[in-house]
């Protein structure tokens, strides 16, 4: 008989409603469930428990769901699913630059909820997503161009090795496209390296780092050598790549 504990959920909502929702809800289907209101109390509960998952609301009091997002994302990999009564592209697609693992719009279906959590916990059980982090922890370092990307470091230094800031976001996509040099590949297959998962794809969001990227690592923006544009495709990376 399993004796694997209860996987520990944190809500972070200030709708009372929401939370009473939630954890009813998620209590039936064998979750233990924390609920707090603001970014304080949630950071306390991170503190204290060891948490499996955070559902985080966007629209909070005080720091908002993104800041928090962001607060987190500095020292765990804790799974994140945002939640928002917002329907915009741009506040989904920010909330997943900034390491968000799922996003959720309000009002939506608890068990769409329930299926998105048990497919970001499938990701991490299957090693999708823990495989990707050993990888990069005992990966050394790839040279392409005037540039070292440092996988231990996390850290992308210019010929002078200087360094310079990538995103968690930016840095999955670029590492996905160096591993991967040489080949053309989709949004939809940049997506599911760079999240362990094979739904639908969120094009604006690569094309927006994609963006991002070659403005940090082009000499000509406007006429881009290391990361192209193939038509009715996706984007290839066309560097020489060494691993040292």
């Amino acid at each position: 008989m399993s004796t694997r504990r209860e996987p520990h959920i944190l809500v972070v909502d200030d709708d009372q409603e929401i939370q009473k929702l939630l954890k009813k809800f998620l209590l039936q289907h064998g979750f233990r469930i924390t609920t707090v209101s603001d970014g304080g109390e949630m950071h306390r509960a991170l503190r204290d428990w060891n948490i499996d998952l955070v559902i985080l609301d966007i629209m909070l009091p005080g720091e908002d769901g993104f800041a928090l997002c962001r607060d987190v994302r500095r020292n765990s990999k804790v799974p994140i699913v945002m939640l928002t009564a917002v329907g915009e592209d741009t506040d989904r697609i920010l909330g997943l630059e900034l390491g968000a693992d799922d996003y959720l719009t309000k009002p939506f279906n608890p068990r769409e909820l329930l299926a998105r959590i048990r497919a970001v916990f499938r990701r991490f059980e299957t090693g999708t997503v823990t495989q990707v982090h050993h990888e990069e922890v005992t990966s050394q370092k790839i040279l392409f161009a005037d540039w070292t990307l440092d996988i231990g470091s996390r850290e992308l230094r210019d010929l002078d090795n200087v360094a310079v800031h990538l995103s968690t976001g930016e840095f999955s996509l670029l590492l996905a496209l160096v591993k991967h040099n040489k080949r053309p590949l989709s949004r939809e297959q940049l997506v599911d390296i760079v999240r362990g998962q094979s739904s639908i794809p969120f094009d604006r969001s690569i094309d927006i780092q994609i963006s991002r990227l070659r403005r940090k690592i082009e000499k000509d923006v406007k006429n881009p050598k290391l990361i192209k544009t193939v038509r009715g495709i996706g984007y290839q990376f066309c560097a020489d790549t060494r691993t040292v």
